[in-house]
């Protein structure tokens, strides 16, 4: 199933249109996103079977979001 907007914001937060955009045209399935959203969360010790490095699709989100946090963190 492809995620829609609101999925995407709101599995992973309040995101820009752009960064949506981007998540969306990376192909990242409903269910890449919410492991992406417990990894972000740090919940990976609650994961059971799931906790399993991200890999493809779900790494290149998850690498995306990093990076933008980490901008937002030193704008600050």
């Amino acid at each position: 199933m492809t995620p829609t907007y609101q999925d995407i914001t709101r599995l992973l937060g309040d995101l820009d249109d752009h960064t949506v955009a981007q998540i969306e045209g990376s192909g990242a399935t409903l269910s890449e996103l919410e492991e992406i959203a417990a990894h972000l969360a740090q919940e990976t010790d609650v994961m059971g079977d799931l906790r399993k490095p991200l890999t493809g699709r779900a790494l290149t989100v998850y690498t995306l979001l990093r990076q933008q946090e980490a901008q937002w963190d030193e704008e600050r």
